[in-house]
């Protein structure tokens, strides 16, 4: 087998199956007797798997009792595979024409990279920045503190690359990453202690540390319109993104890394509590969302002390 697809569903209704059908499409290019799609179910309750046997009877699902989270069900579809790629695939995602066939091509003729991501779209079609240098804390207060505006530094200034040519990158967004089974045997799954978020840097890092390179792929396109399982528990979620930081600072910087983290994350959550007052002079949207998050930081601000 050539490449296995893996896609992890909770509760992504008619996404899941429009994300399929474009996978299928995309096999033109990819012979479908040379791959193969798994599906694993965080036990969804919206039914977005009940009719998945019957629209496509050549996949393999697999169904858990409960949510394991991204990372074991995604390991879980990873084990299930036999493909000499793997492909993780969000399933809020589209597959445009040629992305499959270009990410192959592009592995096999760039034997030192041991991941490549496609150029992800948001649904208008604009760029959606899915390619970060690796987290410092310095990058990650300069990002709290909206820093990149003045100077990139804890990202990428993507939408000054080059479209044509791939670019080194230090880490993927997970929403669409293709690698190597030799390199997952090598450098070891997604660590499971991430539940979601977090994830795809400690793989990244974990590549690099062994001497392989990853590659953003713009001649790849993949539309992904983003966060349709993490908005249904949006408050929750938020704090989580933030635990799994923390997290990540502390396997691989340390516990006084980790500390120093949030402790930025409160100055951070301090000053847009002292800002968000501002918004009441803007428009009712921007109102909206500034109360929203202005309510997400005082619930990351009482959980920090347990992070």
């Amino acid at each position: 087998m050539e490449l296995s697809v893996v896609i992890v569903n909770w509760n992504t209704g008619a996404m899941l199956h429009n994300c399929l059908r474009s996978v299928m499409a995309a096999q033109g290019d990819a012979p479908s007797a040379d791959s193969e799609i798994i599906v694993v179910d965080n036990n969804s309750s919206d039914g977005s798997v009940a009719a998945l046997g019957a629209d496509f009877p050549a996949l393999r699902l697999i169904k858990n009792s409960e949510n394991l989270g991204f990372a074991r069900a995604t390991n879980q579809g990873i084990r299930a595979g036999t493909g000499r790629y793997v492909l993780l695939l969000n399933p809020d995602t589209e597959v445009l024409p040629g992305a499959l066939a270009e990410m192959l091509r592009f592995m096999k003729e760039r034997p030192e990279a041991g991941a490549v991501g496609a150029m992800l779209l948001n649904g208008d079609g604009s760029l959606q920045i899915s390619a970060y240098p690796e987290p410092t804390l310095l990058r990650e207060a300069w990002r709290l503190f909206h820093l990149d505006k003045l100077r990139p530094l804890g990202s990428y200034p993507m939408a000054r690359w080059c479209v044509t040519m791939p670019r080194q990158v230090d880490v993927l967004m997970g929403a669409c990453i293709m690698l190597r089974r030799e390199v997952l045997d090598q450098c070891g799954l997604l660590d499971e202690r991430y539940f979601i978020y977090s994830e795809d840097q400690d793989l990244c890092r974990r590549l690099r540390s062994r001497g392989w390179r990853i590659f953003w792929l713009p001649t790849a396109k993949v539309v992904h319109f983003g966060g349709q399982s993490t908005r249904q528990v949006k408050g929750e979620m938020f704090v989580r993104l933030y635990r799994e930081k923390v997290a990540y600072f502390r396997v691989h910087r340390g516990s006084m890394a980790a500390a120093t983290y949030k402790l930025v994350l409160l100055c951070a959550s301090l000053a847009r509590q002292f800002s968000s007052p501002l918004a009441l002079l803007a428009g009712r949207e921007r109102r909206c969302r500034a109360i929203e998050l202005a309510r997400s930081y005082r619930r990351l601000v009482r959980e920090l002390p347990g992070l």
